[in-house]
């Protein structure tokens, strides 16, 4: 059994730069909260459609999906303090210039889902940045609490945003709203330029775009981890989309209630939220993320259900504190796995990945919930959502999220190479060859070690892996990777983590040669 270290869930905010950028988020976040009741709202006048409703949110979440890969590149490549004082002045202008239009009257449908999905494609950059940012703000052994406290943030302002959002709408309309969401990027700008990192981060900029883009990706389809917590995503996500995408809808057509009642309901999914982060660290520690997952999960289906079923307003309000709590049990989960499944030379991109998976589903299920709504009425598009909620959460029962056993700091054991040629550092491809003597009588346990050393070499760059046999002496045995470029297999040795190097060592100790197994370079007759 893992021996488990109990963490404060309070524990980051000791740490001064982590309370700075969490305390301004907050504030941001209810601005953001405000603005996405007030443009849903805003939307169900427009167009009463539970389509082109669902179009709002699936506007956000589509921008989130389609951008995650550029965005997470970016935010591995270059200086994240930057990249937020940026996105943030972008935020800021959209935000205002909507709040202008809103109050001159001049907003229609598809004006509405243009800003949004501005809104959303900035948001899409900055959000693998801040979750980069968040293991450098805080140590290690605080790092479970610190994604706790974001998820918890995030909650309590929307346990504010909506309800202030939903009173600002009755009192000064949706514009005002707008507005005072604009003001809220001031704060992060003045929190961001405040901070200053702890160790200044330069761009890498011996890693370009496009490769680095690759680069994600390939890590992301040999990392058996990252996998599990996508399909994780996938399957909660899908059908969690239903509640967002169509509870405007439910507010004013089937409960037949105004702006602040649906601000309300918001506000109540926030304070579930919160009371559901203060919990989360105790019953985390006893049950693990894949019974936090089955929790919010079957809490969700619940809150469908009763939706679809009971159309009273109290039912209605206890679903929505109950949406709350499931989500930030499934989020938080979620989101920890997938920290705990990163190193963090891939970190941004890997986010960015997990990021495709949440946003994508999202932006799936509104569309699919919008047009089943639409046709079969609302109370069977939250049936039917709440049910496959289930039979998706049994489907993907036995994938087991990674809990952060495994050691992902940089290894740093693997040898400079000895370079006799004058080499270029775009020269290649590159293969390397790794010769290995095996007593023959192990050849198979060889073989199923050395296919974990082959997932570890793709993930870090390799885009061919083989193991061969040398006929005349079956003793012999040679590893062969081939990456693109000597500046690739440069990469390739500084993302080495410890628990790889623990993969290397063990398929080495198969080795039963005088010397360690022979290591040669070799590349393309023609670069030299």
């Amino acid at each position: 059994m893992n021996t488990v270290i109990s963490v404060s869930p309070f524990a980051p905010f000791r740490h001064r730069a982590f309370a700075l950028l969490w305390t301004a988020t907050l504030v941001s976040n209810i601005g953001t909260w405000m603005h996405d009741v007030s443009a849903a709202w805003l939307m169900t006048s427009l167009s009463p459609s539970p389509f082109i409703v669902s179009l709002v949110q699936a506007a956000t979440t589509a921008a989130m999906a389609l951008f995650a890969l550029p965005a997470g590149a970016i935010a591995d490549l270059f200086d994240r303090r930057r990249l937020l004082l940026g996105l943030t002045a972008v935020k800021f202008l959209l935000a205002g210039g909507l709040g202008v239009l809103a109050v001159l009257g001049l907003v229609d449908v598809w004006g509405l889902l243009l800003v949004t999905f501005l809104l959303g494609t900035a948001s899409a950059f900055m959000a693998p940045v801040w979750q980069s940012v968040v293991p450098s703000l805080v140590p290690r052994p605080d790092l479970k609490a610190a994604v706790g406290l974001n998820s918890a943030g995030m909650n309590v302002a929307r346990a504010i945003g909506p309800t202030l959002g939903g009173l600002i709408i009755v009192a000064a309309g949706a514009g005002a709203a707008f507005l005072l969401n604009a003001l809220s990027e001031l704060v992060i700008l003045a929190a961001v330029l405040l901070w200053t990192p702890a160790v200044l981060q330069s761009p890498r900029r011996a890693e370009q775009f496009l490769p680095a883009i690759a680069a994600g990706v390939r890590y992301a389809m040999h990392s058996a981890e990252l996998k599990i917590v996508l399909l994780r995503s996938a399957a909660f996500f899908l059908f969690a989309s239903a509640f967002w995408a169509l509870l405007p809808l439910v507010v004013r057509t089937v409960l037949k209630a105004e702006a602040s009642t649906y601000g309300l309901m918001v506000g109540a999914v926030g304070f579930g939220a919160v009371c559901g982060a203060l919990l989360l660290p105790r019953i985390d520690r006893h049950h693990g993320g894949d019974r936090m997952v089955l929790f919010g999960t079957l809490g969700m289906a619940a809150v469908l259900l009763v939706l679809a079923l009971v159309p009273l307003r109290a039912a209605a309000l206890a679903a929505c504190l109950l949406a709350g709590v499931s989500w930030i049990f499934v989020l938080s989960s979620l989101n920890v796995a997938a920290q705990n499944a990163l190193p963090d030379w891939v970190r941004g991109r890997g986010l960015s990945i997990y990021g495709f998976a949440f946003f994508g589903s999202m932006t799936l299920g509104a569309l699919f919930w919008g047009a089943l709504a639409s046709w079969a009425g609302l109370p069977l598009a939250l049936a039917v959502a709440g049910l496959g909620a289930v039979v998706a959460l049994l489907a993907v029962r036995r994938r087991r999220l990674p809990e952060g056993a495994l050691d992902l700091s940089p290894a740093g054991h693997w040898p400079e190479p000895v370079v006799a040629l004058p080499l270029e550092q775009d020269d290649g491809p590159v293969m390397v060859l790794v010769e290995y003597r095996i007593d023959p009588a192990r050849a198979a346990e060889f073989a199923v070690v050395m296919n974990r050393v082959a997932a570890e070499r793709r993930r870090d760059g390799a885009y061919q892996w083989g193991l061969m046999r040398d006929t005349a002496d079956p003793a012999l045995f040679t590893e062969y990777f081939m990456v693109a470029s000597w500046t690739e297999h440069e990469h390739q040795h500084a993302r080495v983590t410890r628990a790889d190097a623990d993969v290397q060592a063990e398929a080495r100790a198969f080795h039963v040669g005088p010397q360690p197994p022979r290591v040669q370079h070799l590349i393309t007759a023609g670069s030299d």
